[in-house]
């Protein structure tokens, strides 16, 4: 175990410094907009181009690699993004960042695949739980640390962008100098939407709803600090703290849905979550402190979702279709990533900043709404049926790749075994 986890810390390395930059970067642009002055419709396409970027790196990155291999595939895709991170602080113009995000969001899909190929490619059964967790933990980590780091600097000048850009220069070099064979060609990903809905109806609509709240809020949180007169401090404290609290969420509302229906859960959750959303809206506090428990209360319940959806979903599909499930899932996710700033930057420009929160409510109050009529149409699996849950991601954004890594997918991967085994006999 101890010889194996060694084996992977370059790559976790790498994933810290791919995801240190991601948060930093993915920060600053809407910040350094919105002191420009910039149209809060425009900083939300921020956010669906690069989500658009990032669903099409899933969906066409295979095939690059393959072609060209890990190595030269990793390389050209993280030395794009160490560019564009210099490039939108030379351009600082909202069309050029619109366009360069597409790029960004395909290149972090495509390089955070081939990490999460290799680290598959190197987990034994023994470890893959272990090398799954460190993983999700590590991207997390990443993000909030990227994201504190603004508060580090002068969001005005370029320098924040040139140290995003050194961040993912670092991310480079433990994968390109490794000297270990490259892993299996990567997974194609298939999204199979009228199947998902047959699976689980409340996952794949809720997914999407979550989508939009996420994406809502991931992009344009900042855009809404800045509109409000937060300092920059804290704007970064604000984001980090929405996505620690969804982590320290994880547990406690896994439990629960172990033991009643996830759908009961969901709706729980999101019903808090609108609740949260809607004070913010309404009561719009002037206090930091006030603000910060609100936000925290808001990421620990919106945070909380995704991964009982998925759960959920998994509870009506096959072990084997573990990854097929979750994997489509996931880019169903991302779709609603898409949807979610387009249609919240256009509502804050006309109603205010803290309409942000009234996206986030009505998404959240039609999870809520769709989830309890769900909940009477099918009976809920029996707990002792149920697949454990397992935190998947809370708050930043994985490829399906990283699916192959959860010990939950090993059904799939010992049938595909065995399988071989009887070819080969």
């Amino acid at each position: 175990m101890r010889n194996n986890l060694i084996s992977v810390f370059a790559l976790l390395m790498g994933t810290l410094f791919l995801f240190l930059g991601n948060g930093l970067h993915g920060l600053l642009l809407p910040m350094r907009g919105a002191f420009e002055g910039y149209e809060t419709t425009m900083l939300g396409l921020l956010g669906t181009s690069w989500a658009s970027g990032f669903v099409l790196g899933c969906l066409m990155a295979p095939t690059i690699v393959k072609r060209i291999g890990h190595v030269r595939a990793f390389s050209g895709f993280a030395s794009l993004i160490a560019i564009i991170a210099l490039l939108t602080g030379m351009l600082v113009d909202p069309v050029w960042w619109i366009v360069l995000r597409v790029v960004t969001g395909f290149s972090i899909a495509g390089t955070s695949m081939i990490i999460e190929s290799w680290l598959n490619e190197r987990a034994t059964n023994e470890s893959r739980g272990l090398i799954f967790s460190l993983y999700i933990a590590i991207t997390l980590i990443g993000t909030v640390g990227g994201q504190l780091t603004v508060a580090l600097g002068d969001v005005t000048t370029p320098i924040l962008f040139m140290f995003a850009g050194i961040l993912y220069c670092f991310a480079m070099l433990p994968t390109t100098l490794s000297t270990a064979a490259s892993p299996q060609p990567l997974k194609q990903v298939r999204l199979d939407i009228p199947a998902l809905y047959r699976t689980s109806p409340v996952a794949c609509v809720g997914i999407v709803l979550i989508g939009i709240a996420n994406g809502a809020f991931g992009t344009l949180g900042a855009v809404f600090g800045a509109n409000a007169g937060l300092t920059s401090s804290t704007i970064a404290i604000m984001m980090s703290v929405a996505i620690f609290a969804g982590a320290v969420m994880q547990l406690p509302a896994g439990r629960m849905s172990d033991r009643i229906d996830r759908r009961i859960v969901l709706a729980i959750l999101s019903a808090v979550a609108a609740g949260a959303g809607l004070s913010l809206f309404v009561v719009q506090p002037a206090s930091v402190p006030v603000l910060l428990v609100l936000t925290a209360l808001y990421g620990a319940t919106a945070n909380a979702l995704y991964p009982i959806a998925v759960s959920h979903a998994n509870d009506f599909a096959s072990p084997e279709d573990f990854v097929k499930v979750s994997g489509g899932l996931l880019l169903l996710y991302g779709i609603g990533t898409i949807i979610g700033p387009t249609i919240g930057g256009p509502i804050m420009s006309a109603v205010g900043p803290y309409a942000l929160f009234m996206v986030t409510c009505w998404a959240h109050i039609l999870i809520t709404a769709y989830a309890i009529f769900r909940s009477r149409r099918r009976a809920a699996k029996p707990a002792e049926m149920r697949d454990s849950y397992t935190t998947i991601n809370p708050g930043t954004m994985t490829t399906p790749e990283s699916l192959q890594l959860s010990p939950r997918a090993l059904p799939q991967q010992q049938a595909s075994d065995d399988l071989s085994e009887e070819k080969t006999a």
